[in-house]
């Protein structure tokens, strides 16, 4: 067992962590597993869960508006960083489909200013394969040759 004074010292380290940028449940698991013993670290966890300082769903609500604002990506690229998180897959997944329509228009856009970038010294065969491979979708890579 732990004493109250080795939960707050470390609970305090977790804090800082999560406080200098948001992070997922999987990712202060990963950061903390070799330095905090392991039934503290789950009731720090806990704790932080209930104090709500660790919630995946507003994780991913608040990266995905920073993805929107910041990046260009398809719906694919979207699901594999939210996975690499260590994000839930139930919680990625009924993200997804309660935004489909939101991430299919930002997929759209975001290919859309791909292509505007390098249509002018890049083939269009080349731009579509390279979105492709990107993950997105064929319906929306649309190139005005």
């Amino acid at each position: 067992m732990y004493s109250i004074e080795e939960f707050d010292k470390q609970k305090t380290r977790v804090l800082k962590y999560i406080m200098y940028k948001k992070r997922t449940e999987s990712e202060i698991r990963t950061k903390f597993k070799n330095d905090i013993e392991e039934n503290l670290l789950e009731d720090i966890i806990e704790y932080l869960k209930e104090a709500n300082y660790i919630n995946d769903k507003e994780y991913i609500k608040k990266i995905m508006y920073e993805f929107m604002n910041l990046k260009t990506m398809s719906i694919k690229e979207i699901i594999y960083k939210l996975y690499n998180k260590g994000l839930p897959r139930n919680i990625v997944e009924d993200y997804v489909s309660e935004n489909i329509d939101e991430l299919e228009e930002f997929e759209r856009k975001s290919a859309e200013k791909i292509i505007n970038k390098k249509i002018h010294n890049t083939d269009p065969e080349t731009i579509k394969n390279y979105l492709l491979r990107k993950g997105y979708k064929i319906e929306n890579i649309k190139i005005e040759e």
